[in-house]
């Protein structure tokens, strides 16, 4: 089965570099030598290893309960409409131990467990963030907002062959040949040496001083010198089209997609797509920009571009519901 919609992902054993480092930490850390999503993700080695630490330094490791950061990762795909994603954390959260609760959501339902059930609502609709441990949830709900968005655009739906996700046999059986990984404390900040040379924007306040902070800082580095794809005039529709952005998804048909500039336009048009409705990128789409001489690393870093421009435009929502609660 090809996950891969279009690009040819760096083979594991033909791996150097940082992409290697990367590998050898998931193959470690996550459980599982192939990836898909990092997979994907290989022809840019920055937004590799970005993603990667920003996902290992909020998800995987601190004080917050595995059980309750993999809640949270799946409420935001749940709302970001990203069927592998759900199905990768709904065997994730079986993973934990927690068959019945996975299941409870994969259903549509509500957790039994009222802090639980706090943060699933919080995760689909980003209100008052839950107390304590707001860095490790905030930095969770970021980085599947941006995962989210690289998944759908340059992954198919299917997490195992011929839609086997969607028996819940399978995601048990899937969740307890994970469970030895899921299960281990990391060290916070082990990953941090991948990213020491993408520390170009500034750390969020809400996590300033700790490895989610400057791991979030790397990914909007990596993730946003995609925009030098585009033009500046096509790269300002971008982030003025995301930054009035409300949350919800866009109505279908292309008419919000209406006045990018003509320059760039295909550019453009597939970054604000990646941005908002992800799982509205087809095959005309890139083939239109790409035209030939565009490489799986320039789509990679427009897609990123995209994501990271929405995934900021959700932090701002977020926080700006923390600043609120705390003025």
């Amino acid at each position: 089965m090809d996950q891969f919609r279009y690009v040819r992902p760096v083979p594991p054993k033909a791996a150097t570099g940082r992409i290697a480092q990367v590998y050898a930490q998931t193959a470690d850390e996550f459980g599982l030598a192939r990836l898909p999503v990092f997979l994907t993700l290989s022809p840019s080695a920055e937004v590799l290893a970005a993603t990667w630490v920003m996902l290992r330094e909020s998800l995987l490791t601190g004080d917050a309960s595995r059980t309750a950061k993999e809640v949270v990762a799946l409420g935001v795909s749940m709302a970001n409409r990203c069927p592998f994603c759900v199905a990768a954390h709904t065997t994730l959260l079986h993973a934990t131990g927690d068959h019945r609760l996975a299941e409870i959501i994969a259903a549509g339902g509500t957790p039994d467990d009222p802090a639980h059930a706090r943060l699933l609502a919080w995760a689909k609709e980003r209100g008052a963030v839950p107390e304590p441990f707001a860095a490790e949830y905030i930095g969770t709900a970021l980085i599947f907002h941006f995962i989210n968005r690289m998944a759908s655009a340059l992954l198919t739906e299917n997490l195992f062959p011929g839609d086997l996700q969607k028996f819940r046999l399978v995601r048990r059986v899937g969740g307890r040949m994970l469970a030895g990984a899921v299960r281990r404390r990391l060290r916070p900040g082990a990953s941090l040496p991948l990213v020491a040379d993408l520390a170009g924007r500034p750390e969020p306040a809400w996590a300033a001083g700790t490895p989610i902070g400057v791991a979030y800082a790397a990914l909007r580095t990596a993730a946003g010198d995609g925009g030098t794809l585009l033009g500046r005039s096509a790269r300002a529709a971008v982030t003025e089209a995301v930054a009035a952005w409300d949350g919800s998804h866009p109505p279908m048909g292309d008419a919000w997609l209406g006045g990018l500039p003509e320059e760039d336009r295909a550019g453009a048009r597939l970054a604000l797509l990646t941005a908002l409705a992800p799982y509205r990128v087809t095959d005309a789409d890139v083939a239109t920009w790409r035209g030939g001489s565009r490489t799986d690393e320039d789509l990679v870093r427009l897609c990123a571009f995209g994501a990271i421009t929405a995934t900021e435009r959700a932090e701002a929502l977020i926080t700006r519901t923390l600043a609120g609660e705390r003025s």
